[in-house]
């Protein structure tokens, strides 16, 4: 066995050859150590490598680092390092030496991005991408940091993500942060989605393995699916949301976001539980099954399962790429064993979309849940939503932004009206339940299959769990299928979508960017 002091020289040989090619495929930018490859490791293989000596947790810190280094001032797809990384990483493989390895969690000594809505309480900002919380200091750590931490994880860094979770305007373009500058697909170097762009991006480039996003309308989905990676947002309330600045406390989760939907199963295992920070938690837990997410990584999980397919989302032409692709996949999904129930409708689903009841209650949800947010920070240099729109007018160059561009804002902070946001609410409830739970119940679904993320409104109003996976690439833009379900029905969604994963394996890395 080669001594540390080699282990470090061929590491360190591997990182130098990434810097010279950094315009090469990331075949090419493939790290081995002790003939192990970092690059689009799982965290399964992560932990066998270090069961095997072949790679310790600095390695692979170090590693991230480097891979930060050449292609963050590109992609910007990470907002801050974790200073403490590689202590924490030394300790990792210290406690590696010292415990035996079956007491260790599966997310131990793995780096973990966090989207930068989400609170630390250590050396790096929580600052949703604006300068307004630069400095703040935040009281504790975030419910799902909480959690992470416990298990053994190592928080790397902040990943960037469209400014104040895309609730700042509809105008400033998704990924696109005060603090981050604009994200980049590392496919297309163009939209990557928002608004945890930064989640997404750095998966699926090798800047990391791991990463947690937030979601209240898309925002796990939708750049999960826009850079080929793998996303899970959860039945809200599963995970908890103390210490996320906010959006919606209705609608807001939070989940991970990986290149596999194993690894995705094992972090929302690490997150779920009981808050009493979040009261959402609480009701939600009985949702957690014993024994975590992983028996459900079968892959056998489509037999026998009832999958509704919505052709309202599959008009593309007969005679498109995507719609071949997709009939493909429907293709698959039968022979696997699935059940597909087709040409199902849901009848309300133009109000869904064109309606303005989600709308009216975010911004009211959004104005009452930010002021609680800021008034329990530590410090903070702002601690309502109007504070913060009076630095946006203030600060206009170090926002780089016209003041325009922080339009919901604006509507949130002037709605007013208690009837309003009642009848708001209870049209979201009417929606949901004479809509999406109806197609479900009345047909015995156990999920529905969808194209892209455009299903995300329908999950979003009703609090419903969704995964997507990679299902193609377009002329080299990725896309993805969605599979959503009930409150509660991540297991089956977890079952379906590894099952389908494993059976196509269609995810590919992207091509190093050109510096």
């Amino acid at each position: 066995m080669a001594s540390n002091t080699v282990r470090r020289l061929s590491f360190c040989f591997e990182l130098l050859f990434l810097i010279l090619l950094p315009t090469f495929s990331s075949v090419l930018a493939t790290s081995t150590v002790e003939g192990f490859s970092i690059q689009e490791a799982s965290v399964y293989d992560l932990q066998l490598a270090f069961r095997r000596n072949q790679l310790t947790s600095r390695q692979l810190v170090e590693f991230y680092h480097n891979q930060i280094q050449i292609q963050n001032p590109v992609l910007r797809g990470v907002l801050e390092l974790n200073p403490d990384a590689l202590a924490e990483a030394d300790k990792a493989d210290q406690e590696r030496k010292a415990k035996a390895p079956h007491s260790l969690s599966p997310l131990h000594g793995i780096p973990i991005l966090v989207k930068d809505n989400i609170a630390t309480k250590d050396k790096m900002n929580t600052t949703a991408g604006s300068f307004a919380l630069l400095g703040s200091v935040v009281p504790r750590d975030a419910g799902v940091v909480t959690r992470l931490r416990k298990a053994g994880a190592i928080i790397i860094g902040k990943a960037t993500l469209s400014e104040w979770s895309h609730y700042r305007s509809d105008a400033a373009p998704s990924g696109w942060s005060a603090r981050g500058g604009h994200g980049k697909n590392p496919y297309t170097m163009g939209d990557p989605c928002g608004s945890s762009s930064g989640s997404a991006i750095s998966v699926a480039a090798n800047l990391v393995a791991v990463s947690l996003g937030t979601e209240t309308d898309g925002s796990i989905l939708c750049p999960s699916d826009s850079n080929s990676v793998v996303g899970i947002k959860p039945t809200v309330g599963l995970t908890s949301r103390a210490g996320v600045v906010p959006i919606s406390p209705r609608q807001d989760t939070v989940g991970p976001i990986c290149r596999t939907v194993a690894d995705a199963a094992l972090v929302l295992g690490t997150i779920v539980g009981i808050d009493t920070n979040d009261k959402a938690t609480i009701k939600a837990s009985k949702y957690i099954p014993k024994g975590g997410y992983a028996k459900f990584l079968r892959k056998d999980g489509l037999r026998g399962k009832r999958l509704g397919v919505l052709r309202h989302f599959y008009d593309f032409g007969s005679d498109t790429f995507l719609h071949k692709t997709f009939e493909l996949h429907l293709k698959t999904l039968r022979e696997r064993g699935a059940v597909l129930v087709d040409n199902l409708e849901i009848e309300n689903i133009n109000e869904i979309y064109s309606g303005t009841s989600e709308g009216i209650a975010m911004a009211f949800e959004f104005k009452y849940s930010l002021n609680a947010y800021l008034k329990d920070l530590v410090t903070s240099p702002v601690r309502s939503l109007a504070d913060v729109i009076a630095f946006n007018n203030k600060h206009p160059k170090l926002e780089k932004v016209e003041k325009y561009r922080q339009g919901l804002m604006l509507q949130a902070e002037k709605i007013s009206g208690s009837k309003t946001l009642k009848q708001a609410l209870l049209n979201l409830t009417r929606l949901s339940q004479d809509g999406f739970e109806k197609v479900m119940k009345g047909n015995k679904l156990d999920a529905v299959v969808v194209p892209f993320a455009i299903f995300s409104p329908v999950l979003a109003i009703g609090g419903y769990p969704g995964i997507t996976v990679p299902a193609g690439y377009e002329k080299g833009v990725p896309f993805g299928v969605c599979f959503g379900g009930l409150r509660g029905s991540e297991p089956k969604l977890i079952e379906i979508a590894y099952s389908f994963e494993q059976v196509t394996m269609i995810r590919k890395p992207p091509p190093l960017p050109k510096l």
